[in-house]
Formats: C-alpha cells, structure tokens, sequence
C-alpha cells in the first residue's frame, strides 16, 4: 500500500513515518508550505522545517516533495479567518486548515500521485465499524489523552476518514520521541509547534492589525455600563480575555473583590463597545446552553436528542457530559449538565460519545 506522509518537520509526523515504513507500507513524504506573506527566520520556522524534514527522509530512505499550497490557505483559511475576526467570532483556523488544506488539498493531491492512504502525526484514531447494517469510518481520541487532537479533526467526513492513517493512535508522546531517538532522528527533541496553523508563533494583536485596521471604542462595564477604558478593535478581543485590557485596578460591583481582574464578557458590535466584568467567576461567564452552527456529523447522520454525550467547548477544557437538543440540518442546541466558564463564538464545539467523536459545530 502506498501511503504519503504529511511532514512537517517535527517529531510527530517524523515518527509516523518511520512506523510506516517498518510496518512495510510502501512510503513516501510530503512538505507543505502554506504561508508566503512574511516568511521570514522572526516567525515562520519553514526553511527550517524544510531542512529537519529532509534530513529525517534521508535517514529513513524516503523520497521527498515538497509542494506550495499558500493560494489554498489564503484562500480557503486564512480570508474565513479575517471575516469571522471582523464580524467579532474568534475562529479556530486550525480547524479549518485540516479539513480545507491537510485533508482536503494534500490528500487530492496524493492520491493524484497514486498513493492508496495519507498520514499525518495528528494524536488521534480512525476505524472502521459496523453496526445497524451500515458501515463507517469513526474519528477516535488518542490513547495519550493529554495529546489528543480529534477536536481539530471533527470537520473531517467519510471520504477523508477513509483514505487516512494515524501512526501515533496508540502511543504515548514521551514514548514518540524516545522512538525517534532510537532511529537516530534528531528531531527527537526539537520543541514542539504552537502558535496558528502554518503562520506561526508571533505578537497576534500585531498581526491581526495589518490586516484589519483598528477601530477604536469604549471598554465598559456590563454591570453598570461605567466606562474603564478603551479598546483599538472588537476583534481583538475574545470572550474571557484577562490580559491586555488594561483596566486593572478599577473598583466592581459586588460579584468579586476588589482587586479581582477583569474579563471579557461580550461585544456590543452595533455601539463598537467592549463589555467587561470583574472576577473569574461572575454570572456573565457561566453559561448552560449553546448554539452549534454549520454542522458536521462525520458518520453521515446526527446524534440522537435526549441522549447524554460529552461535548468540548474549546480544546483544553475537559468533556463535560451533555444533551443535544433542538436539532435541524442547519443548527443545534447542546445544554450541558454543568456551566461552562467563557463559551465563545466562532470557536467550535466538539461531541463525543465514550472515544468517538461524532462531530460537532460553530458557536453561534
């Protein structure tokens, strides 16, 4: 079977290949390069990538392309990203750079190249399973929960499923890197990428601002509606922000103590006006119930309503149990069992039912 490996230069994708190549797959890697507007050594690691990945593939045997799909990701991912920025949503371009660019623009272009499967070193599984007659290919968590990756993964649909591997389903991280000492790699312990999906690690505020020029408002209390500040643009703000609002030391209301910080609550796009509250846990912040918008069910067909699931509202929060209610092809309303502190729209909410991931939506 022939298989391309999508690599990016890290340790992840590094050690996915190698365990392809010793489990006899017929194997070969993939460069992409996703971002052209400032490439430069400050934020953007590609030329270095470039280097590690083509010294992994001459220590493993493999042949190596590298291809260019910065029109794709401009184009696709980065233009939602601005428009949802503008119209006040914080998106998650990482989700939408696996379904629009990794899954989508590099799997066409591998099976174009004959390859049967991609691979990636995304910390997630994929299995085939029947039941009820029919058969589908299910999106599993990693068995090393502290790195599962499925929530990125939710936009993915049976075809895309269906034509990908995942190495590191069932291996730990620290045991990744030992493996990839093992084989003589030396990416063994380079540091692990953060930061947005193929732009890298740099100042966001700054960023954002060249691409969207500042609109100057009120930041204002949503208690009181007092006035403690200003803000240079709604959108760069995002629900349950602390820092940089520069407005500490302002005496609240009863809710928090006197020294507590204050946090993002909402936008009031119409007025441009940026509402605060004092204290992590203020009423504001908590919320029950949510909106999904633009749905993707990946095994074709919705979840049951009145059905308890897990549900992840943001990716570092823990599954909390919920049901899903109110459920049409267009939207749904998840009500969770307990509150869930900051739930922000344009982020993605993500269900799950044990260690399927059955899909999941926009926050509305």
């Amino acid at each position: 079977m022939k298989v391309v490996v999508g690599m990016s230069g890290g340790v992840d994708s590094s050690v996915a290949a190698l365990l392809l190549k010793q489990a006899g797959y017929d194997v070969s890697a993939l460069f992409m390069k996703n971002w052209e507007d400032d490439d430069d050594d400050e934020y953007c690691s590609t030329r270095q990538d470039l280097v590690d990945v083509a010294s992994v593939c001459d220590v493993l045997g493999l042949d190596l392309e590298v291809v260019n799909f910065s029109k794709e990701y401009k184009d696709r991912v980065f233009a939602d990203f601005l428009h949802e920025y503008e119209a006040g949503r914080t998106p998650n371009p990482d989700i939408l750079c696996n379904s629009e660019i990794k899954f989508k623009a590099f799997l066409d272009h591998a099976l174009q190249l004959g390859a049967d499967k991609i691979a990636t070193g995304h910390y997630a599984g994929v299995r085939e399973w029947s039941s009820d007659g029919r058969t589908e290919f299910q999106l599993l968590k990693a068995e090393d929960g502290t790195k599962d990756q499925s929530y990125f993964l939710y936009r993915l649909n049976q075809a895309q499923l269906s034509k990908t591997l995942f190495p590191l389903a069932n291996i730990y991280k620290r045991d990744v890197r030992g493996i990839a000492e093992a084989a003589g790699l030396h990416v063994h312990d380079k540091k692990d990428s953060t930061g947005i999906c193929f732009i890298g690690e740099r100042p966001f505020r700054e960023f954002l601002m060249r691409y969207l020029p500042t609109k100057p408002g009120e930041i204002r209390s949503l208690d009181d509606d007092r006035l403690l500040g200003e803000h240079q643009g709604l959108m760069y703000h995002t629900i349950g922000q602390r820092k940089g609002l520069h407005i500490g030391g302002i005496k609240g209301n009863d809710h928090a103590g006197e020294h507590d910080a204050w946090y993002v609550a909402a936008k009031d796009m119409k007025r441009n006006v940026l509402l605060a509250v004092q204290g992590h846990e203020h009423p504001a912040l908590q919320r029950e119930r949510l909106q999904a918008i633009e749905l993707n069910w990946i095994g074709g067909r919705a979840p049951r309503t009145n059905w308890v699931y897990t549900a992840k509202p943001r990716y570092r929060t823990p599954d909390s149990p919920c049901e899903i209610d109110a459920l049409n092809e267009q939207d749904c309303e998840i009500a969770f069992a307990a509150p869930q502190w900051a739930l922000t729209p344009g982020q993605s909410v993500v269900v799950y039912e044990s260690r399927v991931c059955l899909g999941g939506g926009i926050i509305a």
